[in-house]
């Protein structure tokens, strides 16, 4: 069997080269006469595995090691049989760790009491669903959004009007789709309340960029986050010098995510060709670097919350990186782009923090059992 995989799937000698040989190749790099050679692709957002690439190729699966499906052509898949197989929530809780850092910054720029914010999260499958969680865990007001699921389930969500309307804080997470393409248009861009915060870390076309840099430059009061960007790996310089935080699609990108991503595939790998799974994800995962966080009962809350985010995880320095990337001309810019997410630095998730707690504050063990830490 013959795997051609994306170079920056981690652990694929480990997962998978008992099954055959596997070549490595950049994922905007894939092309036809590659695809010609293999029996199973493995890949990440950046290839579009459609007709075009796929058709009259011996490939009979198909493996994303991301949340998102975008990129891969199912209905093509289906009509040649080909199976495939994404990795839901492999990354999520790497987003929400994301989300975290950006509202810290979000705060310290503009003052504001992130308790007192009305925090409206579009979409709420694997990603969305955890944000919600922590925020109300928090004891912070949370609108949802996410008509397929209140159409399948019923449940407490609003409508998209409703967030624009009540909501301080907007953050998107749905997947990419003809019903969400441009979903935040220039009419609702418009729509939001003075002051808001708009954090997209979904996909860069829910929101038409040009129209979000129009009303940035006209409206001071707004804030905006961006992770995603119509265009990958090109991106509007003039956008992102707009916004607070802008980052090059790496919202998603903890170690754990991208370990968990393989692994989900390997699983599916596994029962597509009927092979009995032999390799454990919790076999392969490096230590966890801090192996303890301390907080006194006198800590404030706002202070606790914010070391303890920011011990794992700060969007700023990423934010740093990728504003120095967006000087020279387009070609540079796009290849610095795609190096910034191939290199980029090791980083954990907020939830394996073992936290010990001297004295006793209730307030604090919320707090720690709301970001999804231990208190040890």
């Amino acid at each position: 069997m013959r795997i051609l995989a994306d170079e920056n799937i981690p652990l694929l000698d480990e997962f998978f080269a008992e099954f055959g040989e596997i070549e490595r190749m950049p994922g905007r790099a894939f092309d036809r006469e590659a695809v010609a050679r293999a029996d199973v692709l493995l890949v990440r957002s950046v290839t579009q595995a459609n007709r075009a690439l796929l058709e009259g190729s011996k490939v009979r699966f198909v493996g994303t090691c991301t949340i998102g499906t975008d990129h891969l052509d199912l209905d093509f898949f289906a009509e040649q049989g080909i199976g495939w197989a994404s990795a839901p929530g492999c990354n999520a809780r790497g987003v929400v760790d994301y989300v975290l850092g950006s509202l810290l910054s979000l705060a310290e720029v503009s003052g504001a009491d992130l308790t007192q914010r009305v925090y409206g999260v579009v979409g709420a499958g694997q990603v969305g669903g955890r944000l919600v969680d922590v925020l109300r865990g928090l004891g912070w007001q949370v609108l949802a959004c996410d008509p397929p699921r209140q159409a399948a389930e019923g449940g407490d969500y609003v409508s998209l009007d409703e967030i624009l309307q009540r909501c301080d804080v907007i953050s998107l997470h749905t997947p990419l789709v003809a019903s969400t393409r441009h979903l935040l248009n220039a009419e609702r861009l418009g729509k939001l309340n003075a002051g808001a915060w708009l954090i997209n870390a979904s996909r860069g076309a829910v929101v038409d960029n040009a129209a979000l840099r129009e009303l940035l430059h006209s409206r001071d009061d707004l804030e905006a986050v961006l992770d995603v960007w119509e265009g990958e790996p090109q991106v509007d310089p003039q956008l992102a010098e707009l916004c607070l935080l802008a980052t090059p699609h790496i919202a998603g990108y903890s170690v754990d995510g991208k370990l968990r991503g393989t692994a989900q595939i390997y699983q599916a790998f596994c029962q597509h060709f009927n092979l009995e799974p032999r390799v454990l994800l919790d076999d392969l995962l490096p230590p966890y670097w801090l192996t303890e966080f301390g907080l006194d009962a006198t800590a404030s809350v706002p202070v606790a919350l914010a070391a303890l985010c920011r011990a794992i995880y700060d969007p700023r320095r990423d934010d740093a990186d990728f504003r120095r990337s967006l000087e020279g001309r387009a070609a540079e810019r796009k290849a610095a782009f795609d190096a910034l997410r191939k290199h980029y630095p090791a980083r954990r998730e907020i939830d394996g923090l073992h936290v010990k707690l001297s004295g006793d504050a209730p307030e604090l063990a919320r707090v720690v059992r709301a970001l999804g830490g231990t208190l040890v």
